[in-house]
């Protein structure tokens, strides 16, 4: 790239379906966002983007067509900041000339990037924005402590950021993961295109994490298990019939699993089920399923399998030989017969992010909101900072059952849940 290699790069592994299957519904487009205290100075804040951008050659690039692949060619044109208008996570025109794979959004006190998963997933992302925020902060004359997730621009960028991760750990020897079966959809109706519905519950952390340990369960197996339950009451409620289990996809970062600095796309789904057709379930039963699908899955042996997966369907010699026209045509295909057919829903947690002082007290909260899909028509994201947890649901329809059912089993437990939504 320039100034930091070549001037050009492949897209990673996990990204290479995405320019393929973007569409109005499915954008490929993820949000994390902060809420400051203050209202924001759009000035200072394109300031920040202008020096901060330099640190991460390879988010200032464009979106190029080749002959077989699409790839990043590097760009010195800057990025320009934006005052949110619309929906969040909305379609982005990155494929059109010096358009690029991110946007940076301000709106009164909050700032949110909003990133196409063709160039990072949410390690990534966080990253970036948290650099962001400390430059812009810095910049209005905050001391800010230096931290080791935290980028500064004048810092000297690693060649391991730029690496495809999924291509380092690749073993050919390694057998396929199981396929999964088609998983349970929601019977619900899309709202207009370009729509996107947030209900965001905020909820103390504490709370929820004494609740999860008297299910002897973490925060994210015990979130898990009530989003299952909460399914399996919606279908026992509208007497649904049960043809097919409940799938979740739950993105993990394999930076936690496998050593890698790589600031591009470095997850892999795995995916807990419960089929109710063989009965009810009470929570307490689903916890442990969850519990002991996690336990067996998290660990190098099997995730090796994803990778291995992935990265052979990207060598084999066909796929590689056909025109990107006519990949075009049948991404979108396989995309949903061997991915979003299988899944129910999806839940990512991005986790506990943390500030550095004194810039953490200057900032109310983060958030995350998942990529909109016509597949799995509703998700969620989740951030914790500070004393909250914040809980996303992203939504293609107006319907709000799930999303009830979910917050009032939270609240049924004796934990306050605050909602907020951009629903009319």
């Amino acid at each position: 790239m320039a100034r930091h290699g070549k001037d050009w790069f492949r897209l990673d592994n996990a990204a290479k379906i995405y320019p393929s299957i973007t569409s109005t519904r499915v954008s490929t487009v993820f949000r994390i966002s902060a809420t400051l205290y203050k209202k924001v100075e759009p000035n200072i804040l394109q300031e920040a983007l202008d020096s901060i951008i330099e640190r991460f050659p390879y988010y200032k690039v464009n979106l190029k067509r080749g002959i077989f692949w699409y790839y990043f060619d590097y760009t010195i044109k800057k990025p320009e900041i934006k005052k949110e208008t619309y929906y969040p996570c909305m379609f982005m025109f990155f494929k059109r000339k010096n358009r690029y794979p991110f946007r940076v959004l301000y709106y009164k006190k909050r700032i949110s990037i909003e990133i196409s998963h063709i160039i990072t997933d949410g390690t990534g992302a966080t990253t970036f924005l948290k650099s962001l925020l400390a430059e812009y902060f810095r910049l209005l004359g905050f001391e800010v402590e230096r931290c080791e997730d935290i980028f500064t621009a004048d810092q000297e960028v690693d060649q391991e950021e730029m690496e495809d991760a999924f291509h380092k750990y690749y073993d050919k020897k390694i057998p396929n993961p199981p396929r999964l079966k088609k998983a349970f959809h929601f019977p619900f109706k899309f709202n207009k295109k370009g729509e996107y519905n947030i209900i965001t519950g905020i909820i103390s952390s504490k709370a929820l994490l004494s609740t999860s340990k008297k299910y002897h369960a973490t925060l994210t197996q015990f979130l898990l298990a009530v989003y299952i339950d909460s399914i399996q009451e919606f279908i026992k409620t509208y007497d649904l019939k049960r043809y097919r289990p409940i799938v979740l996809n739950v993105p993990v970062n394999l930076r936690k699993i496998y050593p890698s600095k790589t600031m591009r796309n470095f997850f892999i789904s795995i995916t807990p089920e419960i089929d109710f057709r063989l009965g009810d379930y009470s929570l307490e039963e689903i916890i442990k399923l969850v519990q002991n699908y996690m336990q067996r899955m998290l660990n190098r042996k099997y995730l090796n399998q994803y990778i291995h997966r992935n990265v052979k369907n990207e060598k084999t010699v066909l796929l590689r030989l056909v025109p990107l026209g006519i990949k075009n045509i049948f991404m979108p295909i396989i995309y949903n017969r061997f991915g979003e057919r299988n899944y129910t829903s999806s839940i990512s947690n991005i986790g506990k992010i943390t500030m550095p002082k004194p810039i953490d007290e200057q900032i109310e909260r983060f958030e995350f909101y998942p990529p909109p899909s016509e597949g799995n028509i509703i998700k969620i994201g989740m951030a914790s900072y500070k004393d909250n947890v914040y809980i996303s649901f992203g939504s293609l329809t107006k319907t709000t059952e799930i999303e009830k059912l979910f917050f009032r089993r939270i609240r049924k437990m004796g934990i306050d849940v605050k909602i907020e939504t951009n629903r009319e």
